[in-house]
């Protein structure tokens, strides 16, 4: 774990009070106060008595430190080839942060080390200038609840004009495409972001229909699976960023049910049957009829 909040709490808490302590003796109630502030709710039972019995020789008992300048938290070794590594992905430019470039280091992988099955080539031009605009126009809308005008782009080349108030960002890991979820129209809206051309903030008096108009766009499947070749485990994995319940009926033979949005069954569907017999589809009836279309499909394909 690199970067945990978990594993580096009590480090980043312990500087924040040897930093007070630097500028000024701490009391009690004041140590006590750091501690709930950055680390966990039982963790002054544990900092709190080890600095002030002096078994950690971090603080005096009159609530001075011997240190004589503050505590500092440089980044390591691991950690900068890990950020130089992540840097090289052309979605961190999405969100305009600038990742250091620390030259004399080398990236702890490259892009070449990742070999990823199952997915299009066709994913969104992440490099370019005004799809990024668009992102960060559309990220900035969702944190602060305002609508936006937006011209999109459809299949036949038109030009499509739209108000939506933006919800949420969905990535689809299949596609390589981000797609923007919103409010504001009767049949709701869903937005490659590819296909947007411009995006701006929508100043008008507008009449939003929300999420109780907008129609119900997840959908859920469920099926049965055979504990075999860690399958289980492989399912939980392969389908880790969907919504899902695992129950166990037997032994070595459990029940899954994975909630998704409409636009992703195609690439669900792919995914349930590289499972192949370890895997069966025992609802609704209308995906257990596309597992025997799609298998039909490839059938006829080897004729």
């Amino acid at each position: 774990m690199i970067f945990s909040e978990l594993y580096s709490a009590y480090y980043n808490t312990v500087a924040s009070i040897l930093k007070a302590a630097v500028d000024h003796p701490l009391q009690k109630n004041e140590l006590r106060r750091i501690i709930r502030e950055h680390a966990f709710g039982e963790s002054v039972l544990k900092i709190e008595p080890a600095l002030s019995e002096e078994r950690w020789q971090l603080i005096r008992a009159d609530g001075t430190t011997p240190l004589k300048h503050a505590p500092s938290m440089p980044l390591t070794l691991l950690q900068k080839r890990w950020l130089k590594a992540i840097s090289s992905d052309p979605r961190m430019a999405l969100f305009g942060d600038a990742v250091p470039d620390f030259p004399d280091v080398e990236p702890l992988f490259t892009p070449e080390d990742v070999l990823v099955f199952d997915k299009y080539s066709d994913g969104d031009p992440y490099e370019d200038e005004t799809y990024q605009r668009n992102f960060r126009v559309i990220l900035s809308a969702i944190r602060e609840r305002y609508p936006l005008s937006i011209k999109t782009e459809n299949r036949r080349g038109g030009t499509v004009r739209l108000v939506l108030l933006p919800e949420y960002l969905e990535y689809s890991e299949k596609d390589d495409k981000f797609r923007l979820i919103g409010s504001g129209r009767r049949r709701g809206g869903t937005v490659n972001l590819a296909r947007i051309t411009s995006c701006e903030p929508y100043t008008e008096p507008y009449e939003f229909h929300l999420n109780k108009k907008t129609p119900q766009r997840s959908k859920t499947v469920e099926f049965e699976l055979i504990d075999e070749r860690n399958a289980l485990e492989r399912v939980l994995l392969h389908f880790a960023h969907f919504e899902k319940q695992a129950e166990r009926l037997t032994e070595d033979r459990y029940r899954v049910t994975v909630t998704y949005d409409k636009d992703d069954e195609t690439e669900l569907l792919i995914r349930l049957l590289s499972f192949g017999p370890m895997l069966k589809v025992t609802a609704p009836q209308s995906f257990v009829e596309l597992v025997k279309k799609r298998l039909l499909q490839q059938k006829s394909c080897e004729q």
